[in-house]
């Protein structure tokens, strides 16, 4: 059953594509030439992931009608904790942000909470404490996809590094989680060595040397973000393993984001595939979900018009999960996993 998750009214919005099912909004649409102020949190700039979305973020505000306020938290709840005094200190009808420690921001989120200020969270999902919505796409199944597509590659044996992402964050948890449970259901001949390395790109590669010298074998990498790719492609080079998928000593190497350079490494033979990270909907919707709130609108629970699902993570807690399609070179399937080729023009990545 198709539940009615979209606003009641379109007036504002009519040029974007709404969530299917309408719940009952309790305030009145803003008509189209209201612009209230909204503020959003960069949460790094040394990514070309993040990059992206912040060049996304202000076209999608004046689509929807919004002004906009802007600071980046390079990655450090502290300056988040800031950056949101600011914000409320503009008048601020709305915030929102992706922390990267998703323990530490629950008291400014209960702080927002009392002020009635209606935070969206991007890409992460906070541990504790109330949001309006959580748009991201379903982190587990980042992981699930590249357990599935190396355990393919590999034929079910084998050695793998995994790079970890931040433990500290909803999001390297999930990932990490999510593929050596998978690993160890489907592919229990395959051996993981799990590298913290904090999403650090540096780290990722001097650990990822380490484990090429000790283990040799090794035919498979997963690194959780596009942070590693640089020194992942670098190690291998130095290796002699940067060579074409049909050479017996390539190493199959999946990355999770979808940025441009991955998107044309796996063409040109040098990583195999990716998980694409919609930095495009995150920008879109983040917004979208602030205008929706403001506006007195509520939400649940269902399948939505953009390819996606609403979930109830928690009490009082709901997460838009957004699509993010395997990619790989043939767009073929894998463990089951059905994947699009690097150069479908679907993706945002080949659309910057």
């Amino acid at each position: 059953m198709r539940l009615r998750t979209a606003l009641c009214s379109t007036a504002a919005l009519s040029a974007l594509a709404l969530l299917s099912a309408c719940g009952s909004g309790s305030g009145t649409s803003a008509s189209s030439s209201d612009k209230p102020l909204v503020g959003v949190d960069y949460p790094r700039s040394d990514t070309d992931f993040w990059n992206s979305y912040i060049k996304y973020t202000p076209e999608y505000a004046k689509q929807l009608g919004v002004s906009l306020k802007t600071t980046n938290s390079q990655n450090d709840v502290a300056k988040l904790t800031a950056n949101v005094q600011t914000f409320i200190s503009q008048g601020v009808k709305g915030i929102a942000m992706a922390p990267q420690d998703t323990a530490a921001i629950a008291p400014t989120l209960a702080q927002l909470e009392a002020k009635k200020i209606p935070v969206v969270t991007v890409d992460t999902r906070p541990d504790s404490g109330k949001v309006f919505m959580v748009v991201r796409a379903d982190n587990r199944a980042y992981g699930e996809k590249a357990c599935q597509y190396l355990g393919t590659q590999l034929g079910g044996k084998g050695k793998v590094v995994m790079l970890e992402g931040g433990l500290d964050s909803i999001n390297g948890r999930d990932r990490t989680e999510a593929f050596n449970d998978c690993i160890k259901k489907n592919y229990p001949g395959i051996t993981v060595f799990g590298e913290a390395t904090n999403w650090d790109g540096a780290v990722a590669a001097q650990k990822l040397q380490t484990d090429l010298t000790a283990h040799p074998d090794i035919k498979g990498v997963y690194m959780e973000s596009s942070f590693a790719l640089a020194g992942t492609l670098q190690v291998l080079k130095q290796k002699g393993l940067l060579v074409d998928p049909k050479n017996k000593k390539h190493v199959f190497v999946v990355s999770n984001d979808g940025i441009p350079e991955e998107l044309k490494d796996i063409a040109a033979g040098q990583i195999d595939a990716t998980v694409s990270q919609p930095a495009d909907q995150y920008a879109k919707y983040a917004l979208y979900y602030l205008k929706a709130a403001i506006d007195g609108k509520t939400f649940k629970p269902g399948k939505t018009d953009h390819d996606s699902t609403i979930i109830q993570v928690r009490a009082g807690l709901l997460e838009d999960q957004l699509s993010a399609p395997l990619v790989t070179a043939d767009g073929g399937t894998y463990g089951g996993v059905t994947s699009v080729k690097s150069d479908d023009t679907s993706l945002w990545g080949n659309n910057l």
